[in-house]
């Protein structure tokens, strides 16, 4: 029985037919099973709950979003166990991310297995994507979320973030030290899990792992040139059978931010890569983004460093970031962060060792 076609008849609201456009692999239902055994509970009755009889026959098959938030709420609610993402995280298992795994286990180096998780993450969904940047000895991995996750929200942020974590250790065969920041607030079960992530950080303007750039460079144990040559072949081409073009969008991120006095309108985009904005937008939204989200991202993020880093009044920050006013700024400020540039500026003046980089 085909797992996508079972839970068609949930998702009835206008806000399930949107997340219902993002999927995530049915190997995720099948490691939750797995974990939820440990609490003796049948996948059965998992399952039941939200209206399908038995597991998926393929791992390769695909769940939408609302059906697998709704499984980690109810695995959450039958186990007694809130923070189910830590026992999610301990457990993942590379593999679980097919040829991409097979790519990571293959890479040379951390780096490498990155820049692979960067540009084929979409095969394995575009309800989250990652984003590396390095700046003066730091490396932060970002965590963009483009879907509703729901309630199953935390979970899902912490599973995946200290899943990574969990990852990188098994791939260069020692422990890695960072830190984490989540943008929701802190859960009420997080002192219990304490001890397994003690450099963690709630109520932060983005979700982010923070590790020293040394660690990019930290080989991978079982490193293979010959067999990355393949998992990339069979990544590229699960890629372009889901009908995936990341480098577009990559390619249009790029072009957006301009330089420091502002940023490139969707008509000057399209003429720079040779396409009307009609199908720039076209091919844009077959990848489940828009021009103006990847604007508003960029938008975003020089905020975030030009009130870290700059003296620049919030007038002038406004400037900068092509709003018309400042108190359009602040309310799109507020919208990304749920603060105002103002105190976010203060807070980051008072924090203890705070600086700069990003």
């Amino acid at each position: 029985m085909c797992f996508r076609g079972q839970v068609t008849g949930l998702m009835t609201s206008q806000s399930n037919r949107e997340r219902a456009l993002h999927t995530v692999p049915a190997s995720l239902a099948l490691q939750l099973i797995e974990l939820v055994g440990r609490w003796h509970l049948p996948a059965e009755e998992l399952l039941a709950g939200v209206g399908l009889e038995k597991p998926p026959d393929d791992p390769m098959d695909r769940v939408p979003v609302p059906t697998m938030c709704a499984l980690l709420e109810r695995a959450r609610l039958l186990t007694g166990e809130p923070g189910l993402g830590y026992y999610m995280g301990l457990q993942k298992r590379v593999s679980v991310y097919g040829y991409l795994g097979f790519a990571a286990t293959s890479a040379s180096s951390v780096r490498e297995a990155l820049e692979l998780a960067l540009k084929f993450a979409p095969m394995f969904s575009r309800a989250l994507t990652i984003e590396l940047r390095t700046n003066d000895g730091l490396a932060s991995l970002y965590v963009h979320e483009h879907a509703d996750l729901g309630s199953a929200r935390d979970i899902v942020l912490i599973s995946l973030m200290f899943g990574l974590h969990t990852i990188a250790a098994a791939l260069t065969g020692r422990a890695q030290v960072g830190s984490y920041e989540f943008t929701f607030p802190e859960p009420d079960y997080y002192p219990r899990f304490e001890h397994l992530a003690p450099r963690t950080r709630f109520g932060q303007p983005a979700n982010r792992i923070l590790i020293d750039a040394a660690v990019l460079d930290s080989p991978i144990v079982t490193a293979d040139p010959t067999a990355l040559r393949l998992a990339r072949t069979l990544c590229e081409r699960q890629l372009e059978e889901l009908g995936f073009d990341t480098e577009l969008v990559d390619r249009v991120r790029r072009l957006i931010a301009r330089d420091e006095s502002g940023f490139s309108s969707l008509e000057q985009v399209a003429a720079r890569i040779h396409l009307s904005p009609r199908t720039l937008k076209r091919r844009l939204a077959a990848q489940g983004i828009s021009y103006s989200s990847l604007l508003d991202r960029e938008r975003r993020e020089r905020a975030l460093a030009l009130l870290r880093s700059s003296r620049l009044s919030i007038d002038e920050v406004a400037e900068r970031l092509d709003y018309s006013t400042a108190s359009t700024f602040v309310r799109a400020f507020h919208r990304w962060t749920g603060t105002t540039p103002a105190a976010y500026r203060r807070a980051k003046v008072r924090a203890p060792g705070a600086t700069t980089r990003e």
